[in-house]
């Protein structure tokens, strides 16, 4: 959308109308304190074709995910995205990202999300999954807040393994409860989570594969976890684990939440995405977000709605069970067309593809000195120790076009134990010469 500014003469008209005496007066309301004191370091204003011409330049700066050997992943990664998603998302009987409370004009959207949370319910293993919420931060969060509903209990261990943007996320919402356990980062392995669960513990939260690359022992979890009448919140933050490993319902379960975006929708600079909660159908007046269910209509004709919550509930915060007022309808959209187009033949040679170019990935990895795997199991993603501090390789390496990974370091800024820590990424657009450059170029960096 373009920038139209307006002349004075304009601004004045309009403070007229809606009878304003000034600019000034129309923000009376906002305390001198809040107001800006400085001025700000910006160029005086051009014409709009040298503004243009400026911004194509700056963005000519940007290194893309396609440019070069690329390893980062971390909760977002590149996939491929058929031509067909984009395609297909931009029919006007689904280009929308809005809420469809009028079941009669959204028919398409309807059977779209219907047929989204199928596809999600039966990765996961469970039940019944909603319509989406806004990513896998915010739909681990309201996991949190449906497992003190469900257990009327406070206390919530959070897994040392769990992506630190999740975590800080969780400690948002719940303004740090001091019944919120945060365990200490733990790129080793499983740690000690379930030497922290009592009574009072209403859930406990494992990531797998952890933001580190290990698979974690769900069902050790579950049972550990339900001895002592708590819930165990499984997040996956690269939904095509799921396309080899068992599910987290057959493991024991009460609710997976995730981020879809490995599916139908590219890296997009960081969003939007698509947050994915599934849950048992025990649970599933406390499930946040939409639900659309199948109906028939006076015809006896099928059709689909909104079920179990009414805008209402959304609208009246104290008795919700989530303040979340729309989803990421198009997000889901794409994951959906993407997921029809792979089929479960098609998503498990996907999983097959990833898993084995992060083999490759590793065994180049282990054979560099100055370079330790600290994973003995993971899917795509892996984290090394180096023998120099990350962030510094990284930056040397980005500088010859190679995007080597994430340092720990950098959403761990506080834990001076991370310092040469790095998680790497390989999927099914990983190729033997990516891996190669990258092996030379720390063979290189670290000798």
């Amino acid at each position: 959308m373009r920038y139209l500014p307006h002349s004075a003469a304009e601004r004045s008209a309009m403070l007229e109308v809606i009878g304003a005496a000034s600019i000034e007066a129309l923000f009376s309301a906002v305390p001198a304190s809040a107001l800006k004191s400085f001025d700000l370091d910006l160029p005086p204003h051009s014409p709009e074709y040298l503004v243009e011409a400026h911004m194509r330049r700056l963005a000519g700066m940007n290194h893309a995910a396609g440019d070069g050997p690329f390893f980062l992943g971390a909760g977002a990664y590149r996939h491929h995205i058929p031509a067909t998603v984009d395609h297909l998302i931009q029919r006007s009987e689904w280009l929308t990202a809005y809420t469809p409370y009028q079941p009669e004009i959204s028919q398409g959207t309807l059977q779209m999300l219907f047929e989204f949370q199928t596809q999600v319910a039966k990765l996961t293993g469970m039940d019944v999954a909603n319509a989406s919420l806004y990513d896998g931060s915010t739909a681990t969060a309201e996991a949190v807040l449906m497992a003190r509903r469900l257990t009327r209990r406070r206390k919530i261990i959070l897994s040392g393994g769990l992506h630190p943007q999740y975590r800080d996320v969780v400690r948002a919402y719940l303004k740090d409860d001091p019944d919120l356990v945060c365990l200490s980062p733990s790129p080793g392995g499983q740690g000690d989570l379930l030497d922290h669960i009592d009574g009072q513990t209403a859930a406990i939260v494992v990531q797998t594969p952890d933001f580190y690359g290990h698979l974690r022992d769900l069902q050790a979890a579950a049972d550990a976890a339900h001895a002592q009448g708590a819930l165990l919140i499984v997040v996956v933050t690269e939904i095509v684990s799921l396309g080899l490993i068992e599910a987290p319902g057959a493991l024991g379960a009460d609710i997976v939440v995730g981020e879809g975006q490995s599916i139908g929708n590219a890296l997009n600079y960081g969003g939007p995405y698509l947050g994915l909660l599934a849950t048992r159908k025990d649970f599933i007046r406390q499930m946040p977000g939409r639900l659309c269910g199948e109906t028939v209509d006076a015809e006896g004709q099928r059709g689909f709605v909104l079920t179990l919550s009414t805008r209402e509930q959304h609208i009246r915060r104290e008795k919700a069970t989530s303040n979340i007022c729309t989803n990421s309808g198009l997000c889901a959209l794409a994951f959906s067309i993407h997921m029809a187009l792979l089929g479960e033949a098609g998503f498990t040679r996907l999983a097959r593809l990833n898993h084995a170019r992060a083999c490759a990935l590793a065994d180049a990895l282990e054979q560099i000195p100055g370079v330790e795997l600290l994973n003995s199991s993971f899917f795509n993603e892996m984290t090394v120790r180096l023998s120099a501090p990350a962030v510094e390789v990284v930056e040397t390496l980005a500088g010859r076009g190679i995007l080597a990974g994430v340092p720990v370091s950098r959403l761990e800024p506080s834990d001076s134990s991370v310092a040469n820590l790095l998680v790497l990424a390989a999927t099914e657009l990983t190729t033997d010469d990516d891996i190669a450059a990258l092996a030379a170029a720390l063979r290189e960096v670290l000798q």
